[in-house]
């Protein structure tokens, strides 16, 4: 999909518009007055500047009627789509030339392609010399947006030329930003750089604003196509702000290429609501090649969110909408996605592999070698699927290696592709070479971004391969094999150190008018009140702050996962056992780890444990803090011992039978992240730690026993937050167990002081209210005095708390992406590099909270481990949801 381009013949000018006039016009008399002819003139030349302007504004039908109004005031006609001008008089020939340009260009825009190369023919003769730079880099321009790169670079080329010393400057930047786009259009970045960087300087030199904002956009694509997606999302933030100021209508065109941008990070929702977004406003403005190219984007996106029904409804809309305009690249790119999604559900893979075979060589005709390797590789899989491994081996063969501008999902898909080639010929070990191979690339990525939000995207991209390799080693039947495997794919966003930006004042301000937006709409639901307005405004702010996260960049640095016998070693000095659960065809299966073996055991049944947990949590939600009915009271307490037994004997009882009887450690999948695990029988009395991985209880292990209190202050932090009527009493209670603990209550709880205590803090404990964000997981919060403190905060400490212990509600729970990667408010602590994390799952009753938190804080204080303190400290809590996640 291509980025901006410049769309108008000419600068626009000034004007009001003008209706629209009918087909066809007398033509003006030779003999007529020169007076009429200079009112012609000038009706023409009015019309074409108001044309311009609409142009400008992304309103290409609205233009093109001025243009025709200015046309047939020089005596040109239109009649049944045959344009003719041989009654414009010869001293309008050039004013002419100029407007059938324009209108050329706005004809092909609304999908009349071919009626456009039609009047830019008409123009040619009627060109003057001087102007025949810019025929050429509007012939040129047309080629582009009908993705004819091999057409529009020679054509390009020459206008460039010709348009150095040009009068008006404008041409020449206009020229040089579309020739950067074919180049963008053919994935050549090191060409397409020079000339943006000429057209910023012409456009700078001469005031050009909007001219200069689309040249940042397309720098932003060219980044984008080399994989620097943070500087690719700055870019695309500054030219917004730009066409904010210049032309507000370019935005969704801007938001089609964010979309990109996103879908290569793995944030494949947020990409279709920008694109969303893009596709109503191009309907509005009737931008036809711009509404093929989204609903195009708009299919990838619904393939990567695993909706094929969408996807491939998406890509037959973006095909058919092409083939009107005479796009035939643009069809064969929207066949290909419509067949990715087909791909994955058929039922004949030999058809598909045919159709794959086809569709590449017509991509090899267009010039779309990538696009057409992707067809190769689509039809190799389908090839291996039916059987047919030698023709598979055959047309790997002739895909192309991978180069430094090869797009990361297609140089995936040649991984998995050759992958599933050497599983056919029954070479697992190179197959799992493969797929290593793959998953190190998804690596790499992930440490180039220094926005959490996007490491734990990117483990989307991955997906498949996560899933072959893990298929793999169950096959085999290798509980080494497993394990390492699980450690490379699950969890891998904690392999990157955190990036703590800069102080930034201007993201200070909106964080403080955050807060501020916060507190209010917090004080309004007490007071049974809601505030649409500040709602919204605090929605807009988050995904501002959001966004402005994305532009940081990564160390480049990426750590190894936890090798088997270390992570045994640390295991044989705790006293504990490891279990990582993962399920596969519906069957949950446990890799036991302890300090001399490792085994595969079989659990119980996938998707009845995920619902029991499912109903676990909301039993526990609702006998909270809530005065039912005895009745109904009864009725929840007898299903919560049902949900807890039932999850009992699909998992913990098999389990129980071959771990040691010191501590465990969990490593759950996503679907049982959220499991209250330390109420279930079996599990109520002993420690019991729940962890991403393997490599992350590691991690936080070592943190916690290498160098207790290396960094971080000896005063533990005790914050109690407002509207909570145990929450002073709580911290009263627990200062008695730390005496010289830093105390914030009251209105000396604020957020500032409060960050400041967590800053290298070797205990932290916050008794505040708690809010779990799904829809913007690092804006889970804690309310305090002046407003919440948010998971986004977290990431700014320079350094991290040693333990926190959250006694609120909602805050342990977690939003799992794809490949186990967890957001909340927990998990940004660990993140961080906290290395232990007290937190409940599920709502829990004030005074059971300050029970068990009391209880915890005495037990821990006497010298108990983390995990071993909270095990005793709801020994006379059954329905007690503390969970100790990291280290215990």
């Amino acid at each position: 999909m291509p980025p901006a381009a410049e769309r108008s013949a000419q600068p626009a000018g000034s004007g009001a518009r003008t209706r629209a006039p009918g087909t066809g016009s007398a033509r003006p008399d030779s003999r007529a007055r020169p007076d009429s002819r200079a009112r012609a003139e000038s009706k023409a030349r009015a019309a074409h500047q108001r044309g311009l302007r609409a142009g400008s504004a992304w309103r290409p039908a609205v233009a093109a009627r001025h243009m025709r109004t200015g046309l047939l005031a020089l005596g040109w006609t239109d009649n049944h789509q045959q344009p003719d001008a041989s009654g414009v008089p010869g001293e309008f020939h050039a004013l002419a030339a100029r407007l059938l340009m324009s209108l050329a260009h706005f004809e092909a825009e609304q999908g009349r392609t071919e009626y456009g190369l039609r009047l830019l023919d008409q123009a040619g003769p009627l060109t003057a010399a001087g102007d025949r730079g810019v025929l050429l880099s509007q012939l040129g321009l047309l080629f582009v947006r009908t993705w004819r790169a091999r057409d529009a670079l020679p054509l390009l080329d020459e206008a460039v030329v010709l348009l150095r010393d040009y009068p008006d400057p404008s041409y020449l930047a206009r020229t040089l930003l579309n020739r950067a786009l074919s180049h963008l259009y053919a994935g050549d970045v090191r060409r397409a750089r020079p000339d943006l960087v000429w057209c910023e300087r012409v456009s700078a030199e001469h005031g050009l604003d909007l001219m200069a904002a689309k040249a940042l956009h397309n720098r932003g694509y060219g980044e984008m196509l080399v994989g620097d997606l943070p500087s690719a999302l700055q870019l695309y933030d500054a030219a917004a702000a730009s066409y904010r100021l210049s032309a507000p209508s370019t935005l969704p065109v801007l938001a089609m290429d964010k979309s990109r941008a996103l879908l290569a990070a793995g944030l494949a929702e947020d990409a279709a609501r920008e694109l969303d977004g893009a596709i109503a406003s191009f309907r509005r403005q009737r931008l036809d090649q711009d509404l093929a190219e989204a609903e195009l984007a708009r299919s990838e996106a619904a393939l990567a969110l695993g909706n094929l029904t969408a996807a491939q409804r998406w890509a037959t809309a973006a095909r058919e909408r092409s083939r009107r305009r005479g796009n035939l690249a643009l069809a064969c790119l929207a066949e290909l996605t419509r067949l990715r999604a087909r791909a994955r559900s058929a039922r004949n893979p030999g058809a598909i592999a045919a159709e794959a075979v086809l569709l590449g060589e017509r991509l090899r005709e267009c010039g779309l070698r990538g696009d057409a390797d992707v067809a190769e590789l689509i039809a190799v899989r389908a090839l291996l699927a039916a059987g047919r491994a030698g023709e598979a081996r055959q047309r790997i063969a002739g895909v192309r290696r991978a180069g430094p501008t090869t797009p990361l999902d297609v140089s995936l898909l040649r991984r998995l592709a050759r992958a599933e080639l050497a599983q056919s010929e029954r070479r697992p070990g190179r197959a799992l070479t493969e797929l290593r191979a793959g998953l190190a690339l998804v690596h790499t990525r992930r440490g180039q971004l220094g926005s959490l939000d996007l490491q734990t995207g990117a483990a989307a991209l991955g997906t498949d391969l996560a899933r072959a390799g893990l298929r793999l080693a169950l096959e085999r039947g290798s509980a080494r094999l497993v394990f390492s495997w699980l450690e490379r794919s699950r969890a891998q966003a904690f392999g990157v150190p955190p990036v703590r930006p800069p102080a930034d004042p201007q993201a200070a301000a909106v964080l403080a008018e955050l807060r501020q937006l916060n507190y209010v709409i917090r004080m309004a639901e007490l007071n049974g009140q809601r505030d649409p307005a500040s709602i919204a405004r605090r929605g807009e702010l988050q995904r501002g702050i959001r966004e402005r996260s994305w532009h940081a960049g990564g160390f480049g640095i990426v750590l190894a996962p936890a090798g088997l016998a270390e992570v045994q070693a640390a295991l044989g000095q705790s006293g504990q056992s490891l279990a990582a659960i993962l399920s596969r065809d519906g069957q949950l299966i446990a890799c036991v780890v302890r300090d001399t073996s490792v085994r595969l055991i079989r659990l119980g049944d996938a998707k009845a444990a995920v619902e029991a947990g499912r109903r676990l949590s909301a039993d526990l939600d609702t006998l909270a803090g809530r005065h039912l009915a005895s009745r109904i009271d009864a009725v929840v307490r007898d299903s919560v011992r049902h949900q807890a037994a039932m999850l009992a004997a699909e998992i913990v009882t098999p389990l129980l039978a071959c771990t040691a009887d010191g501590g465990l450690v969990l490593t759950p999948p996503g679907a049982l992240a959220g499991i209250p695990w330390s109420l279930l029988p079996g599990l109520r009395h002993r420690p019991l730690t729940v962890s991403p991985s393997a490599s992350v209880w590691l991690a936080a292990w070592r943190r916690r026993t290498a160098a207790p209190g290396a960094g971080q202050t000896g005063a533990p932090l005790l914050v109690a937050g407002p509207d909570l009527v145990h929450a002073d009493p709580e911290i009263a209670e627990i200062a008695k167990v730390y005496p010289g603990g830093q105390q914030l209550t009251g209105k000396d709880a604020t957020v500032d002081h409060t960050l400041r205590g967590l800053d290298g803090a070797s205990l932290a404990h916050l008794a505040a209210h708690g809010h779990h964000d799904r829809g913007n997981v690092l804006f889970s919060r804690l309310d305090l005095a002046d407003g919440p403190l948010m998971a986004y905060d977290v990431q700014q400490l320079a350094a991290a708390p040693g333990q926190v212990v959250l006694s609120s509600c909602d805050v342990g729970r977690t939003v799992v992406r794809p490949g186990e990667e967890v957001l909340g408010f927990s998990a940004a602590l660990l993140y961080a590099g906290t290395a232990t994390v007290i937190a409940s799952v599920a709502r829990v009753a004030d005074d059971a909270s300050v029970r068990v938190m009391t209880a915890y804080h005495r037990t821990l204080r006497a010298g108990a481990r983390p995990a071993e303190a909270l095990a005793q400290a709801a020994l006379d809590e059954p329905l007690s949801p503390f969970i100790c996640f990291g280290s215990g």
